[in-house]
């Protein structure tokens, strides 16, 4: 017997990329009996939820709340919210590999079983998908998280992004960048292809769209490299050759790249005079201490080195830019010199997309919540060790 298609999944294939919460509404309403949905997508700056089709939302709203939809945002856990009259509210994260895009909210009139919690995560997990694949073809959902207007730099630099977080059965990877609105060169790219994750940070050089542009290119650059199976070594030198050519010494791009054997914890670094690694094991925060080699684009044809380290199962690693680590606020000392540890020891008992958000929310919270005055970049790794695999 041949298994027909879900009849809410065959809908979301079905309708327009603009349309799908509207579909996910009547298919919703439909099969779950549900006298209402919503779906809210997360913000720039992972700061808030905002609906997609009720223009005046009673339940959208700042993520330091305590409420259902925030609770369900930040465990990526389903919460059940049943109210005095009878009616249930189920939060279920939409989610795509492990990348959050916010919460599908089902109302229905009483109370569900099991069986109905269970459909609703299934049609929670297809919408996600359809979102992740829909992004490409309507400005509808990024439109739903910019609270305000990203410059034209920034608009580069978020379109660049592989995404915000990722997992895997070894490891959990979160990213993100600030000032969301107006980020300038600060940017990371990672990718994973079977036991191996390849992550880079880079710490732009100047301000505005300059600094994106060449950002730009040595992203796209040390993804040329990398697609055509080449190592962390010839990333690093096709990005710098091809900065060199382009702007004669005069621009430069300082970047880790890293490349983790997902089964072994061991890590492959080439340090171009780069952005700040840190371990935390157990409580203790501690530099990860690299050779640091010349940034990319300084010189014709520089060559570069590879440089090792391993991670022990529960290992995070912490890859900070300047605009995180020599922050120097009001006069303050910088914000890599104590307080910086402090917030990552404060996030031990976080996932990586919690952490990082915490690290830059104690950033925003060191200057006093004012704008801050360097791009700033912030990425969280854990690796879980080989134990985490499947048959592993």
């Amino acid at each position: 017997m041949v298994d027909r298609p879900d009849p809410v999944s065959r809908t979301l294939r079905a309708a327009p990329p603009d349309q799908l919460a509207e579909a996910a509404d009547r298919a919703i309403r439909s099969t779950l009996g549900a006298t209402r949905t919503d779906v809210f997508i997360a913000d720039y700056r992972i700061s808030g939820l905002w609906p997609v089709l009720d223009p005046e939302p009673t339940v959208a709203g700042s993520l330091t709340g305590a409420g259902g939809l925030q609770r369900c945002f930040s465990s990526q856990q389903p919460v059940r919210d049943a109210a005095d009259d009878g009616r249930c509210r189920l939060f279920l994260p939409l989610s795509v590999w492990g990348e959050r895009l916010g919460v599908l909210m089902i109302e229905l009139p009483g109370v569900p079983d099991g069986v109905t919690e269970e459909r609703a995560a299934d049609i929670a997990g297809d919408l996600a998908v359809a979102l992740r694949a829909a992004d490409r073809e309507t400005d509808r959902y990024r439109r739903a998280r910019r609270r305000e207007r990203l410059t034209m730099a920034a608009e580069m630099q978020w379109e660049l992004l592989p995404g915000r977080s990722v997992t895997h059965q070894t490891f959990h990877l979160a990213g993100q960048l600030e000032p969301a609105y107006t980020v300038g060169g600060d940017h990371f790219d990672w990718s994973v292809d079977g036991d191996r994750l390849t992550v880079t940070v880079l710490n732009g050089d100047g301000n505005g769209l300059a600094a994106s542009l060449l950002t730009a290119v040595a992203v796209n650059a040390m993804r040329n490299a990398r697609r055509s199976g080449g190592g962390l070594v010839e990333q690093a030198e096709l990005a710098s050759d091809t900065l060199y050519y382009q702007h004669r010494g005069e621009r430069y791009v300082a970047t880790l790249l890293l490349e983790l054997d997902t089964r072994t914890g061991r890590v492959r670094a080439v340090d171009a005079g780069s952005p700040h690694v840190l371990r935390v094991r157990g409580g203790t925060v501690e530099p990860i201490t690299l050779d640091q080699q010349l940034p990319l684009g300084m010189f014709a044809e520089a060559r570069y080195d590879l440089q090792e380290f391993t991670l022990a199962p529960g290992d995070r690693l912490f890859v900070v830019s300047d605009g995180v680590w020599a922050a120097e606020p009001e006069g303050q000392e910088p914000y890599g010199e104590r307080a910086m540890a402090r917030a990552m020891r404060s996030t031990r008992l976080q996932p990586a997309a919690e952490a990082v958000g915490t690290v830059m929310r104690e950033l925003h919270a060191y200057h006093a919540d004012s704008d801050l005055r360097d791009d700033a970049v912030v990425v969280c790794l854990d690796w879980h060790g080989s134990r985490g695999r499947v048959g592993g």
